[in-house]
This record gives C-alpha cells, sequence and structure tokens, in this order.
C-alpha cells in the first residue's frame, strides 16, 4: 500500500499483514519503563492506536480520541504505540489525563514496527512508525486495519470501534 508523508512518498517496512492474520506477539516498553507484550491472544479485544510521534499534533489528537472511545469499551484494552521514549510518552499522558488506555514504545527493538510491517524505511520520519490502528479479537486474530495512506492524516475512528461491536 502506497504511504505519503506531506504528499511525497515514503516506503514502509515489516512484514505486512492482513485482516484474518494473527496478530503477533510484541513486547513493548511502558511509561514506568516495565515490558509487556500486545498483539496475540489475550481473551479481550486490542485497539492498537499506532502513532510516528505524541509530539505532534496529529498523534496527540489521535490519542485524545481513543483515549475517550475508551473509556466506553468494556471488552477491550487500547493500546498507543510509538518511537516515544518511555519517558516522554509518561509526560504526555500526565499532561493530556490520558487514563483509559496504555502506551507503549517501541524504541528498544522495533519489533513493533517490523512485524506489523509500519516502520518507516526512509523519508524525514525514518525509523518511526507509519499511522495505523489494527483491531486484534479476543482468539489473537486482526479483525480491523488501518494504515493511513497519508501520514499526516487523522485515521478512521469509528470503524475501530465498530469492528468489536
Amino acid at each position: 500500500m502506497p504511504v505519503t508523508f506531506k504528499n511525497n512518498p515514503v516506503k514502509i517496512s515489516g512484514k505486512e499483514l492482513n485482516i484474518g492474520d494473527f496478530a503477533p506477539e510484541v513486547a513493548l516498553v511502558g511509561k514506568d519503563l516495565s515490558v509487556s507484550k500486545i498483539g496475540g491472544a489475550k481473551g479481550v479485544y486490542q485497539i492498537i492506536n499506532v502513532v510516528p510521534s505524541l509530539d505532534t499534533g496529529v498523534c496527540a489528537t489521535q490519542t485524545r480520541k481513543f483515549n475517550q472511545k475508551a473509556a466506553s469499551l468494556s471488552n477491550a484494552q487500547v493500546y498507543v504505540v510509538s518511537m516515544d521514549l518511555p519517558f516522554a510518552q509518561g509526560r504526555f499522558c500526565a499532561t493530556e489525563g490520558i487514563e483509559n488506555l496504555s502506551v507503549w514504545s517501541d524504541f528498544r527493538n522495533k519489533d513493533f514496527g517490523q512485524n506489523y510491517g509500519v516502520l518507516l524505511a526512509d523519508g524525514p520520519l525514518e525509523g518511526l512508525l507509519s499511522r495505523a490502528v489494527f483491531v486484534i479479537d479476543p482468539d489473537g486474530k486482526i479483525v480491523y486495519k488501518e494504515i493511513c495512506a497519508e501520514i499526516t492524516n487523522e485515521p478512521d475512528y469509528e470503524a475501530p470501534i465498530q469492528a468489536i461491536k
């Protein structure tokens, strides 16, 4: 799928995942430096909200909107994944009042980016993650996927929620 940043083509690398594929389980670092795994079968739905950096306006808006939507979900865990350092993620959550979802960093090994096919391989944001949303069902299958064609655009907010209803 072609992806652009400010209308300029960029390449994304890693294994492309599609609806129906098993979502790989990957270890990520939390804002308190704990390590946890997301993906795979968890017995609940998982909404994985992927952003290049919480330090940008679009990423911050996307995270705030998913935080609001997560408050009404009783059958899902909602995550934000970026390459931001855990300290910056913690500061962002404290400043913005983000309490209904958890933030995770892929900065150590880029395993999430590689295993979910969203690692930016070139362009000004090379090494960060492309903007995307994945929904994983309780059995670990991907039931929704959106990789934003233009990184500076927000994703669809309603479709991921509808995928778990």
